[in-house]
């Protein structure tokens, strides 16, 4: 799998501009003195305890179906013969242009993979480990693998040896049969947050399952790309993935055999929860949102692929992710085109995701774009409605981006509703989280300035 370029729409902070720096002609007015002086001494990085993070509980039956459609095929629909898997225990090690915030996520990612994943895994200096993580300059990544921020695959232990077998069987997942070595590539030069990002989904991906599904809630199985770190979902179904009645090479009937008691043991509370229909995700529907969120076509293909999906996911009545997605797509790709059309896909993706508690974190991505429309607007409490009940959500899914965003656009709130002192103090707060979230200071004071020119309060 390979996290995209594209997941910087799912992370609602760039609601206004391409996902580097804007320079200071370009962002509108500038902030008030008394904003500006933040930029002589931001506070240190903030980061994350590596909590665990929790999920709404679902049906066994659910969950066993979406084990298996993760498990038995790849992202592109070819289908995976047999199970694979390491042989414990399993040891990862770091290479490459190692940036300081790399390790310390590792090893709280390796920690919950031993703790709620029941993985025997470790890191280790040997250069025959199991798992390599090599952080690889974006510029170098890219020039190989273009629009892939960090991908993972088989059978290498290095860049260089990746590079000679590339398009070779060799890291051809489906002709596996047990899993001893894989790479994952991740940027070395990037925001914190994402190194942490890819180190969760590829790592999870190394070990256990190879698909997406669209209509997952509440995993980074998912290419919506919505949740940043392994949810309870995720770790249950590596849980299940390792579990000593679970062999190297099982089939996909062998392994449906086994799996309906497996869960039972290991998630005891969905048992005898109902188990909500499931359809699949049709392959027009998974082209035209590849469309639309990809750049390389031109504005009215991507926002006419946008729409499509939007009509395809009203038709099939799918619940909550897939349309919500859609309609939230729709909306991003509709911002500075016509901010009409662009408010109501945001209204309806809001409305969609705020039927299921499974779905909050997307609401929250949502709540960024409506109150950058509400701050345009002068609407300084409707920001706060959105924002509040937001920003709690972020925390606990450990979005330090989307925190830190919520909370800048919680200050200008304040400023606008006459409460200097309090914006000061919440926008001082968001420093640290944007610094984990958004890298350089420079990322940081351009995202202040950005939210800044929204109000139009300022500058005036």
């Amino acid at each position: 799998m390979t996290r995209t370029f594209r997941r910087l729409l799912a992370l609602s902070i760039m609601f206004m501009t391409a996902c580097t720096p804007v320079p200071p002609s370009n962002l509108g007015p500038t902030l008030p003195t008394r904003t500006m002086g933040l930029q002589d001494a931001l506070p240190p990085m903030n980061r994350f305890a590596g909590n665990r993070v929790t999920t709404p509980a679902r049906s066994n039956r659910e969950i066993g179906k979406d084990f298996m459609d993760l498990a038995f095929r790849m992202e592109s629909g070819r289908v995976v013969a047999r199970l694979t898997r390491f042989e414990a225990p399993i040891s990862v090690r770091v290479t490459g242009d190692i940036p300081p915030s790399l390790t310390p996520d590792l090893r709280a990612l390796l920690g919950r993979l031993r703790s709620e994943a029941n993985i025997d895994i470790f890191m280790t200096g040997a250069a025959d480990a199991s798992i390599t993580v090599e952080a690889i300059p974006r510029s170098v990544l890219n020039a190989a693998v273009p629009r892939a921020a960090c991908f993972v695959v088989p059978r290498v232990s290095s860049w260089e040896e990746f590079k000679t077998v590339r398009r070779t069987p060799t890291v051809d997942w489906t002709t596996l049969e047990r899993r001893d070595h894989a790479a994952v590539f991740v940027p070395s030069d990037v925001a914190p947050q994402e190194i942490r990002d890819c180190l969760h989904e590829e790592l999870a991906q190394a070990l256990g399952p190879l698909n997406d599904l669209y209509r997952l809630s509440d995993s980074v199985f998912n290419d919506d790309n919505i949740h940043a770190v392994l949810t309870s979902f995720d770790m249950l179904v590596l849980r299940a993935y390792y579990d000593p009645a679970l062999q190297n090479g099982m089939t996909r009937g062998q392994v449906a055999a086994r799996l309906g008691p497996i869960l039972a043991r290991l998630n005891p509370a969905g048992e005898g929860r109902p188990a909500r229909p499931q359809n699949d995700t049709t392959r027009d529907w998974i082209n035209n949102m590849e469309l639309a969120l990809t750049a390389g076509s031109s504005a009215n293909r991507r926002r006419s692929a946008a729409l499509q999906a939007v009509s395809t996911a009203g038709a099939l009545n799918w619940p909550g992710p897939r349309t919500g997605f859609a309609n939230y797509a729709f909306g991003r790709l509709n911002v500075g085109h016509d901010s009409t059309i662009a408010l109501a896909a945001f209204n309806r993706a809001l409305t969609i995701y705020n039927r299921s508690s499974e779905t909050r974190l997307h609401a929250a991505h949502v709540s960024v774009q409506l109150a950058a429309f509400a701050l345009s607007a002068g609407d300084g409490e409707n920001v706060l409605n959105l924002v509040d009940s937001a920003m709690p959500v972020a925390a606990a899914h450990e979005n330090a981006a989307l925190l830190a965003t919520l909370m800048m656009f919680r200050a200008e709130a304040l400023d606008m509703l006459g409460q200097p002192a309090a914006a000061t103090a919440v926008r001082m707060d968001s420093l640290g989280w944007a610094r984990y979230g958004f890298g350089t200071d420079d990322n940081v004071r351009a995202r202040l300035r950005e939210i800044a020119s929204l109000n139009p309060l300022k500058g005036t």
